[in-house]
């Protein structure tokens, strides 16, 4: 039966430098192409935090995108004069926006919250029902009794029964064999009597 092994170390964190210089890309991309690019961000944020809510994110602001085309193509002018066009721009540059600093805040969160764990890690105890390794001053130390915690049980160790002892064999053979020689002596009887040695 295997146990539970050592478990996966921890990824990598990038460098800060690295990060910053992402994020200024990112949020770059998102606002210098006026929202034409902004699910750029959103979909770096998804796939760095890997949360199902940032994906849901992503495809809202793919949606928001084909909504402000859908009002875009509806202006027949060169600089989207009409209610449409502008209507389409606004969402356009909101929508930008909104990615810019939604990748921002995602992309902080994700990268701060997993380094203030890793810094403070210990290493894990064995499960329970694995050999853990003597200390070296588990002798030395008094063991103190631990009260058990209200509401739980404590198990009652049963003694072990006790070692039952061989039946008296060689008692019974030796009773035997003086039970023999008593008969014998009782047919006999001239023999004990001249035994004068062993009367004494």
């Amino acid at each position: 039966m295997q146990g539970h092994g050592y478990a996966a170390p921890p990824p990598r964190r990038p460098s800060t430098g690295v990060l910053v210089l992402l994020r200024v890309i990112f949020v770059a991309v998102a606002l210098l192409s006026i929202g034409f690019l902004a699910w750029v961000a959103t979909l770096r944020a998804a796939i760095v935090t890997r949360r199902a809510a940032d994906w849901w994110i992503f495809a809202a602001s793919v949606v928001v995108l084909g909504i402000s085309f859908g009002f875009l193509s509806t202006d027949h002018t060169d600089d989207f004069s009409t209610p449409n066009g502008n209507t389409g721009m606004i969402i356009l540059l909101l929508n930008a926006v909104v990615c810019a600093g939604y990748y921002l805040y995602a992309d902080i969160r994700h990268f701060h919250r997993p380094h203030q764990a890793y810094a403070g890690q210990q290493p894990s105890a064995p499960g329970y029902g694995y050999p853990q390794p003597p200390s070296p001053y588990a002798a030395t130390l008094p063991q103190t009794p631990v009260a058990p915690a209200p509401g739980h049980h404590t198990p009652i160790p049963v003694p072990p029964p006790p070692p039952q002892r061989p039946a008296p064999a060689r008692i019974d053979q030796v009773r035997a064999e003086l039970d023999e020689l008593s008969d014998y002596l009782r047919q006999h009887p001239g023999h004990s009597e001249g035994n004068h040695e062993g009367g004494r």
